[in-house]
């Protein structure tokens, strides 16, 4: 490698924008509280279908009010790490909330889903270990099985029977990762059949439920409760609190020895300042509206339907996603930006996902619905993507 300098890296800015891969950020003005699916961006009124907000709960007085009450309790920083002086009674009670709620011994919170799974596999495994993924895992799980300096082996996307012939060649494998619900793509890990062939080789799995928690299972527990599996058959859950619960951070859920040894080894946790206690607060307020409100998940599965059904009627180019991830596929970047930016006009915010995110080739409109939507905002999104989407396909 080369001397950097700042005409290498103009460069690589520029071959970015060449290959129609250059990120920019839209500003977010204004967000209506009382429709949250509502917001000014960059100056524009539009229908957001871009959020992680699942049950549109970011937004929810209930939270709001939590969140201020425990700033006025604790001010609005934590202060330092959880193991120096940050770790209040908030974050208890809410580790006590989360691991009953997700029928599990013990939960840990962590400041970010990156950091959790940063931690978590940094602590379980080291070098000479070999740890086996699903291809199309999230970015963090294999920064995480980079930073332990383990082997990694990546099984084609979604297909037990690959990590089935992954751990004949590999007996020893420590860890079976995998997303619970996969967050470009929508659909679900085969958890059964993955937890079957852990049990049988004797190998642990982790799960990032990210965007299964709150949102599948019949209470909201997540894909893994959906598929029936319990601690037993899932030693490691993970799940991001900033995505149907609305607040911010992440949590581990396992049992004690599991929780113990993440205290004393996850480096992410050892050495990062804990999330405020006001949005530990307004998490534990979230929980209870997941366990209070099930109508937030029906709504949310009838508006996925009604979404799949119309948009397979105008032919659009949809996946097999049963989740509130909802993708269009374009192939190129370039269409998908097109299509995006054509959405715009019609009032709808919908983002483009292109390479490095996805791989090559499969650029996308990334769909997300949320509780907050209504259907006839469902339904006026979709004739808008059966113009956009047809007309750019001409």
């Amino acid at each position: 490698m080369g001397r950097l300098d700042s005409s290498a890296l103009a460069r690589e800015l520029d071959a970015l924008t060449v290959r129609d891969q250059f990120r920019v950020r839209s500003r977010v003005d204004t967000l209506d509280p009382g429709h949250p699916e509502r917001c000014f961006v960059d100056g524009r009124a539009l229908i957001n279908f871009c959020s992680n907000d699942y049950l549109g709960l970011r937004a929810h007085p209930e939270l709001i009010r939590a969140a201020s009450e425990g700033m006025r309790s604790y001010g609005v920083g934590a202060g330092a790490a959880h193991l120096v002086c940050g770790h209040s009674a908030e974050h208890a009670a809410l580790e006590l909330e989360l691991a009953a709620f997700l029928g599990r011994e013990r939960a840990l919170l962590f400041s970010t889903g990156y950091l959790a799974n940063l931690g978590v596999l940094s602590a379980l495994s080291g070098r000479h270990d070999v740890v086996l993924a699903d291809r199309l895992n999230h970015a963090s799980l294999i920064d995480g099985t980079r930073l332990a300096g383990a082997q990694l082996h990546r099984y084609a996307h979604a297909d037990a029977h690959a990590c089935g012939r992954l751990l004949d060649r590999y007996p020893d494998s420590r860890l079976i990762v995998t997303d619970g619900v996969f967050s470009m793509d929508g659909d679900v890990a085969p958890l059964t059949a993955l937890a079957a062939l852990a049990h049988a080789r004797g190998s642990w799995l982790v799960v990032d439920d990210a965007h299964g928690i709150g949102v599948l299972g019949a209470h909201g527990g997540g894909s893994v409760a959906d598929a029936g599996l319990d601690a037993a058959a899932v030693p490691v859950l993970i799940g991001t609190l900033g995505k149907a619960l609305g607040t911010f951070g992440a949590f581990v859920a396992g049992d004690a020895l599991l929780i113990e040894t993440l205290i004393q080894r996850a480096r992410t946790y050892l050495y990062t300042t804990a999330l405020p206690p006001g949005i530990a607060a307004a998490t534990r307020a979230a929980l209870r509206i997941v366990r209070d409100e099930p109508w937030r998940r029906r709504h949310l599965q009838a508006l996925v339907l009604r979404f799949r059904d119309r948009a397979a009627a105008l032919g659009l180019p949809l996946s097999a996603s049963m989740s509130a991830i909802q993708p269009i596929l374009a192939g190129s970047s370039a269409r998908a930006l097109a299509w995006s930016d054509a959405l715009l006009k019609h009032g709808f915010w919908v983002g483009a996902i292109r390479p490095p995110t996805v791989p090559q080739g499969s650029a996308r409109l990334r769909v997300t619905l949320s509780a907050a939507h209504a259907q006839t905002q469902v339904d006026a999104l979709v004739d808008a993507l059966g113009e956009v989407v047809h007309q750019g396909l001409q």
